[in-house]
């Protein structure tokens, strides 16, 4: 898909806006694309715009996503989750992801950070402690 590429390319020259505006373009055209709309989100995120990137990163991981993409999905939905103050929401997306992906320490990383949020210091700090020991 060349449009989706050229997005992709803009985002990684840091043309935010242009790539976000050619990936509304294209999820307006390929709405059930689980990739599409994964890289939507993304594009909301790197704008600061996590309210947006919601629901984007939640169609993404519904329809399906090969398991790289989805470890971003859920780390990036967890994360706009966290940033929006919504820990609760947060701590389940990334318990989810961690489930499907026990091994994927980034996401464990951001588990951790969500439970510091909540008050699980503790737990938080075992975690990262835990997954540096396992690099």
């Amino acid at each position: 898909m060349v449009k989706l590429e050229e997005a992709i390319q803009l985002r990684s020259e840091g043309e935010f806006e242009k790539s976000n505006v050619l990936l509304s373009k294209l999820v307006l055209e390929c709405p059930e694309d689980a990739l599409v709309n994964y890289q939507y989100a993304w594009s909301f995120d790197v704008l600061g715009l996590e309210a947006d990137a919601v629901p984007y990163y939640e169609k993404a991981i519904q329809l399906g996503l090969d398991d790289t993409n989805a470890i971003g999905a859920f780390i990036g939905l967890g994360s706009s989750y966290r940033a929006l103050g919504k820990y609760e929401k947060s701590q389940t997306v990334l318990e989810k992801g961690i489930e499907n992906f026990p091994e994927n320490n980034a996401m464990k990383t951001f588990y951790a950070m969500t439970l510091y949020n909540v008050g699980e210091h503790r737990e938080a700090m075992e975690i990262l402690l835990t997954s540096l020991h396992d690099k």
